[in-house]
């Protein structure tokens, strides 16, 4: 399918199923199609990311990746507060990107496209840039301040998974990049090359713990996944933020994406969304059917132990690792805020110069936060 028919698709799902709502406020499109032209191939590991802004006081849980007009989107929702001026949104590093075209698919107060117009001429403006790198640097300390050591394993696993995860997004927001999130490190990786910055990149690795896995031991944890993901597919029931990644429709995304990423030689750039998706399974088993989540729980603590954790003590661990990394990351983002834009950075490498403000060519294959 061309990205301009999937956009299509989205536009239309917009005016049908989300214009109606007394809360609505706009869409737009986000992730990986942001920047990419209409008659671009999508992958079939991807999606288009649409996200709707609302008046409700508690936005509702999206539905998340499903199939319209053949097309596999990606629905979520943001409050309207968030989008109260255009300093707030360039100062936030998973909002600021969209903004950089225009991506508005409805916006029927017109504050949508006025921020647009803003965001863009201003979005690599140093101030700016450094601000959102720092947004994302503060995620990572806040999250892993929060960490519940009473959750269950699965629960603690997430809570030191993803802020782990965004120091990839402190480099890839200093770099003027999509902050991705399936594909967070393979991007990182790019922008470390692109910037003569490679060596920071097996210390990332070493952080999530998987700089010496091998391929074939990947590959036997995606295997355990697939059969951990079809089984959450079959009796999810409990709504969870990310529930529409764990469908039969999101199948092509989480397992067959991943399979990809192991076969072309990116097994250690897999392994994150392989954790995520375990963990985020584990989650809804607990809540649905506890007697299944028991079962497949070995094979996710296996998954989990070739990353070097079989406890909480070790989580606390590794999370005091990634605060003491934080200084020479933000080192390097400022190193990279200083060279300025290098060229744009597509799914196999660089593809080509930046030009003006927010021209940064094809985002990388993900979903923003």
């Amino acid at each position: 399918m061309r990205v301009g028919t999937a956009r299509s698709a989205a536009v239309q799902w917009v005016g049908e199923h989300a214009r109606p709502d007394p809360g609505f406020r706009g869409a737009y499109f986000s992730g990986s199609t942001v920047g990419l032209p209409d008659d671009a191939v999508l992958s079939p590991f991807s999606d288009v990311d649409v996200v709707v802004v609302t008046a409700a006081p508690v936005p509702p849980v999206g539905p998340g990746k499903f199939r319209f007009r053949g097309a596999l989107l990606e629905v979520s929702h943001l409050p309207w507060e968030e989008f109260a001026s255009a300093d707030e949104v360039l100062s936030s590093y998973h909002l600021a990107g969209s903004f950089r075209r225009d991506t508005v698919i409805d916006d029927p107060t017109g504050r949508l496209r006025a921020l647009g117009a803003e965001v863009s001429r201003r979005f690599a403006e140093p101030c700016w840039v450094r601000r959102r790198y720092l947004d994302a640097e503060r995620r990572i300390g806040t999250r892993l301040a929060a960490f519940d050591v009473s959750a269950p394993f699965h629960a603690q696993v997430l809570s030191w998974l993803f802020p782990t995860g965004v120091t990839t997004h402190v480099l890839l927001a200093a770099a003027l990049r999509n902050p991705t999130v399936r594909l967070r490190y393979r991007a990182a990786r790019e922008v470390l090359d692109a910037y003569g910055q490679a060596r920071l990149y097996p210390e990332l690795l070493e952080l999530l713990g998987c700089a010496r896995l091998s391929a074939r031991g990947t590959g036997r944890h995606l295997d355990e996944l697939a059969r951990t993901f079809d089984a959450t597919a079959a009796v999810a029931r409990t709504p969870f933020f990310f529930s529409g990644d764990l469908t039969a429709g999101a199948r092509p995304v989480a397992i067959d994406g991943s399979r990809y990423l192991i076969e072309r030689g990116d097994h250690r750039e897999a392994v994150f969304w392989i954790i995520a998706t375990f963990a985020r399974c584990h989650t809804v088993l607990a809540a649905d059917a506890p007697e299944l989540h028991r079962a497949r729980l070995p094979a996710f603590r296996a998954a989990v132990a070739d990353l070097g954790i079989t406890s909480t003590d070790d989580l606390l661990r590794r999370g005091q690792e990634v605060i003491a990394f934080l200084p020479g990351l933000r080192r390097t983002a400022e190193r990279i805020l200083a060279s300025g834009p290098v060229g744009a950075i597509g799914p196999d490498g660089p593809v080509g110069p930046v030009g003006a403000v927010g021209a940064v060519g094809a985002d990388i294959t993900g979903t923003t936060g």
